[in-house]
């Protein structure tokens, strides 16, 4: 666990103090962030890699500042819907789902005009599994993309 060690300034005593963190709920450990910001940063980050971009390609695609993505992606920034339209765009994710992510909810399927649940595509799915590391979907994507391109 963390703990945030903090030094209370005082003129008669100058003695640390152990105090624990305030929210929990943003604690990294175990690389789990539950706030829905750092948790949308996370999979930018991540889409962003699978797209095999850099922090300044994506903002070039996008029309976003290099520095903003950064704080983005670092969760120290709440997105605007345009800005997430626009990163799902050039990352070719669903903007539904990157929406839902930076709202902090879970995406579901899409739907199509009459209502019906369309299926994800293969990528799609491979992109969005969380029981994968990022390592193993670029090397399921890899072989996916080599199977499907042999026509």
């Amino acid at each position: 666990m963390l703990w945030v060690v903090a030094r209370r300034l005082s003129t008669r005593n100058d003695c640390p103090v152990t105090i624990p963190p305030e929210d929990t709920e943003t604690s990294t450990e175990g690389g789990d962030r539950k706030d829905p910001v750092a948790a949308f940063g996370d999979y930018v980050r991540s889409q962003r890699k699978l797209a095999e971009l850099s922090l300044r390609q994506l903002a070039d695609m996008t029309s976003l500042s290099n520095p903003y993505l950064s704080k983005l992606e670092r969760g120290l920034h709440q997105p605007s819907v345009t800005a997430v339209t626009n990163i799902a765009k050039a990352l070719g994710v669903p903007a539904e789902t990157l929406l839902a992510k930076a709202a902090g909810l879970v995406p579901g399927f899409d739907t199509n005009k009459t209502g019906e649940a369309k299926k994800p595509t293969t990528e799609q799915v491979i992109k969005q599994d969380p029981a994968l590391s990022d390592d193993q979907k670029l090397a399921l994507l890899s072989v996916y993309r080599s199977f499907v391109d042999e026509d």
